[in-house]
């Protein structure tokens, strides 16, 4: 097993990643807080953050692939047990989960606990997902819930939350794949959108994302003039 790194301390019987994809465009301290807070809070000692290529559900995004990647590279610095998976980047096409999911149980083996964290609102989008049915085959869904959510709502949801969903991390992270687990983590109030539109309007950006990215993005002038 690969020894936990930074705050990543628990650790559990067999190895485990906590995977998290994105446009990225770009990535911010929201994205940062987050990933480390479920990251702890799961025990895993390495977070995969995989940049989509070609969205196939939203808008492509303002910035290009290599402009996304190299941000990421910039944000890597002083983040312990963080890492890049280009693999979608690399992939002709739209950025299908099933493939990427698919991929990473073929690389990592049978045993090794893979979890996609994901927010609400993609949960709830999952059943417009190409192949959706087949994402828990490949690994566990860790869903960071809003509050007042009712599954009930959600017919489709609700019959895969009674087949796979559990209520502990143990539970979760004893099975390598077939598990949902909601929880709740502080969010900040930051958004991609948000940083574009300031950035396009000549709106300060400081303490939104890592320093080093916004001094990319000034360099490069992404965003400028954009909404």
């Amino acid at each position: 097993m690969r020894k936990a790194t930074g705050s990543l301390t628990r650790q559990y019987k067999v190895a485990a990643v906590l995977a998290f994809g994105g446009t990225f465009d770009p990535l911010h301290n929201g994205h940062l807080r987050t990933a480390t807070d479920v990251a702890k809070l799961l025990g895993v000692a390495q977070v995969r953050l995989i940049p989509c290529g070609e969205p196939a559900h939203r808008s492509p995004p303002v910035a290009t692939a290599a402009q996304r990647l190299k941000m990421l590279q910039l944000a890597m610095n002083g983040q312990p047990g963080f890492m890049i998976d280009t693999q979608e980047l690399m992939r002709n096409g739209p950025s299908y989960m099933v493939d990427t999911a698919a991929n990473l149980r073929a690389e990592l083996g049978e045993q090794c606990c893979i979890c996609l964290m994901m927010g609400m609102d993609a949960f709830l989008g999952l059943p417009n997902w190409h192949q959706w049915q087949k994402i828990p085959e490949y690994l566990n869904l860790v869903v960071m819930e809003r509050p007042g959510w009712q599954g009930g709502q959600y017919k489709v949801l609700q019959s895969l939350l009674e087949q796979r969903q559990v209520t502990t991390v143990e539970a979760l992270m004893s099975a390598p794949a077939g598990k949902i687990l909601m929880v709740t983590v502080s969010k900040l109030a930051i958004s991609a959108s948000q940083i574009r539109e300031k950035i396009s309007t000549g709106e300060s950006a400081e303490g939104l994302l890592p320093e080093a990215v916004l001094e990319l993005i000034k360099a490069e002038k992404i965003y400028q003039n954009q909404a």
